[in-house]
């Protein structure tokens, strides 16, 4: 792939100075980017689904982003593969010239990426100038209007600091590449942690960057799911709003963000198109908590909503929506499943407007019933 390298000169510098120091000055009325001022309101596409971008109804979404796009292991550039070539131009085009039209994003990294690899690409100014410049031209090269990181998670407070550089230095970057080509910046967005300090994974507590957070991104999204899985053998909510027994909760976790100096205008909060099942040990025990023996469904437990719905209208399952965790959870024989359906979400959408967030984010499409949770969602967040 040949990739473009940014030089920033000191000519660069200077102007870049100058349209900073503006940008900043503007930057609580998102002059810029004027569809910021009514919130994102953003999922992300699985590529290379059954579910294709000429699916998506774009009334109820600002940004969408392409997921995902790896680097390589060696190079540190982004391997753009056969499907990738297949399906990027086409995402976009057909999302770009859709009405209303939506910003597209591709997403690097995800749930099954190696973390190992963004550590070392985040090590070393080298390799973190190689992997930018690659983000920039493939954005460049497929029509995307910015890009995003879903580094799942940094390990070591060491990471934590190069992740700052790493969003500094990509931000600079961007804005510098923009000049250059007089064109509009690239978004730059991350994907992280539900916490602002990550404790039950890895290698000790490790905090993000909030300072960079604030200063290089246009925002960041807490992943404010899987909290719970058929990894535990007890039932549990996958997104729980509150919970009074632990920090395992949107409330805390998005609070945390807050707390540590991340502006909430900063953030954009994680919701999930999808529940988590379990199969229950006793039938007659199916309360939150319960004993389980693994999941009840796929390797991962994992639901979509629609297939949630269609499995509680067959089996007659009891629904209980739980008050104080503002989530719903299922029951019929040995299955169990916890979710959102559209109350909760409603909640959850008024919860992120009454903390001044810049707005939300599924994941992911494909998995709605009809549009139903991400109309009721964009309803309520208001265009």
């Amino acid at each position: 792939m040949a990739v473009q390298k940014i030089i920033i000169t000191p000519i660069l510098v200077f102007l870049m100075t100058i349209f900073f120091n503006a940008s900043s000055s503007s930057s609580s009325n998102n002059s810029q980017y004027p569809f910021l001022n009514h919130g994102v309101r953003s999922a992300y596409w699985p590529a290379g689904g059954d579910f294709l971008p000429s699916s998506i109804n774009t009334n109820y979404f600002t940004h969408i982003f392409y997921a995902f796009i790896q680097p390589d292991p060696i190079s540190f550039n982004l391997i753009i593969t056969k499907s990738d070539k297949k399906w990027a131009h086409n995402f976009t085009n057909e999302l770009r010239h859709r009405y209303p039209p939506v910003k597209t994003l591709f997403s690097i990294g995800g749930g099954t990426s190696n973390s190992t690899l963004f550590s070392e690409i985040a090590s070393t100014k080298q390799n973190r100038e190689i992997f930018i410049n690659s983000t920039i031209h493939v954005a460049r090269k497929y029509g995307f209007d910015g890009v995003d990181l879903d580094w799942e998670f940094p390990q070591t407070e060491k990471d934590m600091f190069n992740l700052g550089l790493l969003y500094e230095e990509w931000y600079n970057a961007l804005f510098a590449e923009a000049i250059v080509g007089r064109k509009p910046r690239l978004l730059l967005t991350s994907a992280v942690y539900y916490n602002s300090t990550i404790r039950l994974t890895g290698k000790g507590s490790r905090s993000y960057p909030a300072h960079a957070i604030n200063k290089y991104l246009d925002w960041a999204s807490p992943m404010c799911f899987d909290y719970h899985g058929s990894w535990a053998n007890n039932t549990g909510f996958n997104a729980a709003l509150y919970d009074p027994e632990s920090e395992i909760s949107t409330n805390f976790g998005i609070r945390s963000w807050i707390k540590s100096g991340v502006r909430p205008e900063k953030l954009v909060m994680g919701l999930a198109l999808y529940g988590r099942t379990w199969e229950l040990k006793d039938p007659n025990v199916h309360g939150v908590g319960a004993d389980a023996v693994g999941p009840a469904t796929d390797t991962d437990g994992s639901m979509n909503y629609n297939e949630i719905l269609k499995f509680n209208k067959d089996s007659g399952a009891n629904v209980v929506y739980d008050k104080v965790a503002v989530s719903f959870y299922s029951y019929a024989g040995t299955t169990w499943i916890g979710y959102d359906d559209v109350p909760s979400i409603t909640t959850k959408v008024r919860f992120a407007k009454s903390l001044g967030l810049k707005g939300y984010f599924f994941w992911a499409l494909g998995k709605d019933k009809d549009w139903t949770i991400s109309r009721q969602a964009s309803n309520t967040w208001g265009h």
